[in-house]
């Protein structure tokens, strides 16, 4: 369909919205660096480790190096040298790329485990309700404690779907808050929670953010994209018409519900799927529509933990992957799946797929490992740029410390990642060259600051909202 060219004065930002959740701080690997700085990038030559490249051409190394310099791979192989690289010792290390995470609603991270048992403190009578009473400092509360659980847990992309948007102070916090992680991230302006969806986001203030990206874009590790809420109106559908004539991505949240069953074959026949469109759960799709998606190459994000746990279904993996659609992995709401654990969010989409089709080797460790690595880079639009340790990307990149009790002894270090690791095994992480973990603990960040400030924030905003809380926390 043509795009409709819209300026500045055309534009009236209107504001809508959805919700979402996540709930009380993490105590995560207390650091005591100085808090809150970005790491300088280093030369840096990992000396043998198992490194699983997850590039289709390089395989595995055993007894692997990894040499990064100016913030990317240099090279992968055995036997490397770097004279002025520091050396980082890789015994008894498995080294891959860092975990690509494909749909988080960031914003909710204050209100973690919090859907309750009762109709009245669901996940979206809670979220619509409390979002409603968010400010831009809870935002950032909320960005600061997400960002420092991702890289805690060796995710080293987050696509921050921000569908609470309540002024331009909102975003600028949601993004600063992500910025100053050195977290790599699309972040997708989204409407407020709660809002009609007879009104446009705010458009002005998306063009606005997208001509001055430069000042956003923490040098490159910040994109822009648009929480579309589907063609509801023609309010939604001129903020998709905006967004594809800025050139931005655009995701959307489609077929969840059974009841919602069919809404993909809307958005395929009014020509809204294309390789810039991303489908959020996908959970009840006919064939028909599972080959529209992939006709059209449009990727699809599934988080099997909110998936199952708020009763939408399960999801359909195997039956996407064989239609040759591009898929990734996400947590979506930590107040619903309760935390950022990519390890376990790759264990059960293997445990779901095998069991559904009565079969050990329906989804192998190996393909679980693609979907949270190369296939969610690629699902991002990112795959050129990271998913892999391919001389030339950027040096995203985690090592996994196997000399732990979970993780003894050393069998199949695919199984052993998908089956076995949680994020307490994730020694070193390292985004765009730079360290932000390290020996366990998070290098540019004061966790203990984080987690007091969600904290407060979390006090504050349940005062505000005299929300009913379950259990009457």
């Amino acid at each position: 369909m043509n795009a409709t060219r819209w300026n500045r004065r055309e534009v009236l930002g209107g504001v809508v919205a959805a919700g979402a959740l996540s709930s009380t701080p993490l105590r995560l690997s207390l650091a005591q660096p100085p808090a809150d700085t970005m790491a300088e990038r280093g030369e840096f030559l990992i000396r043998n480790a198992y490194v699983l490249t997850m590039d289709a051409g390089a395989g595995d190394i055993a007894g692997g190096d990894v040499h990064v310099r100016a913030g990317a791979i240099a090279a992968v192989g055995r036997g490397l040298t770097a004279p002025d690289a520091e050396i980082i010792d890789g015994a008894g290390m498995l080294v891959l790329p860092g975990f690509v995470e494909t749909h988080w609603h960031v914003w909710t991270t204050l209100l973690r485990s919090l859907a309750g048992d009762r109709q009245e403190h669901g996940y979206f009578p809670t979220s619509r309700t409390v979002g409603t009473f968010y400010s831009a400092d809870d935002m950032y509360a909320a960005g600061r404690l997400a960002a420092a659980e991702a890289v805690h847990s060796g995710i080293t992309f987050v696509h921050d779907w921000c569908h609470n948007v309540r002024g331009p102070d909102y975003a600028e916090a949601a993004l600063r808050a992500l910025s100053e992680a050195g977290i790599r991230a699309r972040f997708s302006y989204g409407s407020p929670t709660g809002a009609s969806n007879d009104a446009s986001i705010d458009l002005a203030d998306l063009m606005r953010l997208h001509e001055g990206w430069d000042d956003h874009s923490n040098g490159g590790l910040l994109t822009l994209g648009l929480a579309w809420r589907g063609a509801a109106s023609a309010a939604t559908v001129r903020d998709y018409e905006v967004a594809k004539e800025l050139g931005l991505p655009i995701s959307v949240h489609a077929n969840n519900f059974q009841s919602s069953a069919g809404g993909i074959a809307q958005l395929a026949a009014r020509g809204f799927l294309g390789p810039d469109v991303q489908v959020i759960h996908a959970v009840w799709c006919t064939r028909e529509e599972v080959r529209a998606l992939a006709n059209t190459r449009t990727t699809v994000s599934v988080s099997p933990y909110s998936e199952m746990r708020i009763g939408f279904g399960m999801p359909i993996v195997a039956q996407l992957l064989e239609a040759d659609v591009n898929v990734g992995l996400s947590v979506d709401t930590p107040a619903l799946s309760g935390n950022a654990d990519m390890f376990a969010i790759m264990k059960a989409i293997q445990n779901i797929e095998n069991g559904r089709a009565l079969d050990e080797f329906k989804l192998t460790a190996r393909r679980a490992l693609e979907l949270a690595t190369i296939d969610g880079a690629r699902s991002m639009g990112l795959g050129d740029v990271v998913g892999s340790l391919t001389p030339g990307k950027r040096a995203d990149l985690i090592m996994i410390d196997t000399r732990a009790v979970n993780l003894a002894v050393f069998t199949e270090p695919a199984h052993l990642l998908v089956e076995a690791a949680q994020p307490a095994n994730v020694d070193t992480v390292m985004i765009d060259g730079r360290i932000v973990k390290r020996g366990g603990r998070l290098t540019t960040v004061d966790v203990g600051k984080v987690i007091d400030d969600a904290g407060r924030a979390f006090t504050e905003l349940r005062r505000r909202s005299a929300w009913t809380w379950p259990n009457q926390i």
